[in-house]
């Protein structure tokens, strides 16, 4: 079966970890069964919207390679894809259920629904409407008023969860509840039901928070005689500390790890993994993914969001991805930085790509071959410790490496084991005091990497200046 699924935030804010992975698995899944993928806008809390969240989600899942098959930004037949632009249509079906009885109008101030809560509140009651209009037949002429679903008094509403299982809710439990405030403005359970008939979605995968909203859909699906999706609920991810990720407790923005350095494989890798499992498989490209993905995989328990685990993650796709590729995404990362790249950088990359876990650690370990001589920071102790006979070492080393026909890392390697033939010592006598003089440190990339990426002229400037007492 092909699934129709969508993703559909509201523009509150930035793109959540968590609306991230929701979109991811939908996509996946839409992508395996040769189905399309949506992207909708819930944008009728007026008072919360931003439009910059509009183009921070947008960026945030083009960053991730979710493309919409249809959708905002993307167009389709069931355009628009905005709620707000979507209006009419609301107030269509809402008349259609109040013309067949399955609605009702309610002119209960709210003041009144104040006091029913507060006297509920004292009698340990429950704390919901009491149906005070709804046997009225209030009309069109009423006044100002809300339109409410009218909710059986007592039956089972059951849901066969595609994650969670079996789960039945009481309509006693449940209000009847508001479809559109006297303002107008239809709220969030009605148009998210009519968006999807509308839209023919087979599947909802979402997040657990949304499983209270569930049976109140479902009664709104009946109402309408309109076939409903199949559900799915996930579980939650957690942070470190087993709380619900929040934006109190860190970084919850997907635009946040982009900015620290972490590449887009790297993030689906992970995100697929908080509550997917595949086996013991931990690395995988998208392909790979959308091959492997069943909706069978995503477990009952919250996933842990572990950083440590992240960075592991991103540091194989460092090394994974083309060079070209790391070269280019770190690019910004180092010109950010005031780095004047020389015609060697990309070499630099490869030198050091491997022991990076973002693209921002790689960027400042590259700072040896960029910053300026007067910049370059010296560990004293290396100095103290290597004493004078070192500095001859180098003098030697820098006429061995100065008379080179070519500068190549295989020519640097040769002459310095020359050196060292001539002195009579081991490698690591040298190569000490020519880190120390070349970057200011001890231990480093590799020596002859290191020459060769520093060029000609650099390398024999800080060779030849003067040790530093």
């Amino acid at each position: 079966m092909a699934f129709r699924t969508r993703f559909a935030p509201s523009p509150t804010g930035y793109l959540h970890i968590g609306g991230a992975r929701t979109a991811l698995f939908n996509w996946v899944i839409a992508q395996k069964t040769g189905g399309q993928f949506l992207l909708r806008i819930e944008d009728t809390d007026e008072d919360r919207n931003q439009e910059a969240a509009v183009d921070a989600i947008l960026e945030g899942l083009n960053w991730l390679g979710i493309k919409a098959d249809e959708g905002y930004g993307a167009g389709g037949p069931d355009a628009p894809y905005r709620q707000s632009l979507r209006l009419d249509k609301y107030r269509a079906v809402a008349d259609k259920l109040l013309s067949e009885g399955k609605a009702y109008r309610c002119t209960c101030s709210v003041e009144r629904l104040t006091q029913l809560r507060e006297a509920a509140k004292e009698s340990g009651g429950k704390r919901g409407y009491d149906g005070h209009c709804r046997d009225l037949n209030l009309g069109a002429d009423c006044g100002p008023h809300a339109i409410r679903l009218r909710v059986p008094l007592s039956e089972d509403v059951k849901l066969d969860d595609l994650i969670k299982g079996a789960v039945t809710w009481d309509s006693a439990e449940l209000d009847d509840l508001i479809l559109v405030r006297p303002d107008g403005m239809p709220m969030y359970n009605f148009v998210v039901v009519c968006d999807d008939v509308a839209m023919r979605i087979t599947h909802v995968l979402r997040g657990d928070e949304h499983l209270n909203n569930t049976p109140k859909q479902l009664l709104i699906y009946a109402a309408m005689g309109a076939e409903r999706p199949q559900f799915g609920h996930m579980p939650l991810i957690l942070d470190d500390q087993g709380r619900k990720m929040s934006k109190r407790f860190g970084d919850v923005a997907v635009g946040i790890y982009k900015e620290k350095g972490f590449l887009p494989e790297a993030m689906v890798n992970y995100l697929a993994r908080l509550g997917w499992a595949c086996g013991d498989a931990e690395l995988f490209a998208t392909e790979d993914l959308i091959k492997m993905f069943s909706i069978e995989g995503i477990g009952a328990s919250a996933g842990k969001w572990d950083l440590q685990k992240l960075r592991w993650v991103n540091n194989h796709w460092i090394k994974t991805l083309p060079l070209e590729r790391i070269a280019a995404d770190t690019r910004p990362f180092l010109e950010a930085r005031g780095y004047e790249l020389h015609d060697r950088w990309v070499d630099a990359v490869r030198v050091f790509r491997d022991r990076a876990s973002t693209l921002a650690e790689l960027a400042d370990s590259l700072s040896v071959f960029f910053l300026a001589d007067e910049a370059m920071v010296v560990d004293a102790q290396a100095v103290k410790d290597l004493q004078l006979p070192a500095l001859g070492l180098v003098e030697k080393a820098a006429e061995a490496f100065a008379a080179l026909p070519e500068w190549t890392e295989a020519a640097l390697e040769a002459a310095g084991n020359a050196v060292c033939v001539e002195q009579g010592i081991k490698l690591g006598k040298l190569a000490q005091p020519l880190r120390v003089a070349l970057v200011g440190q001890k231990v480093g990339p590799g020596l002859w990497q290191t020459l060769y990426i520093l060029g000609r002229e650099t390398s024999l400037r800080r060779l030849n200046t003067p040790w530093p007492t």
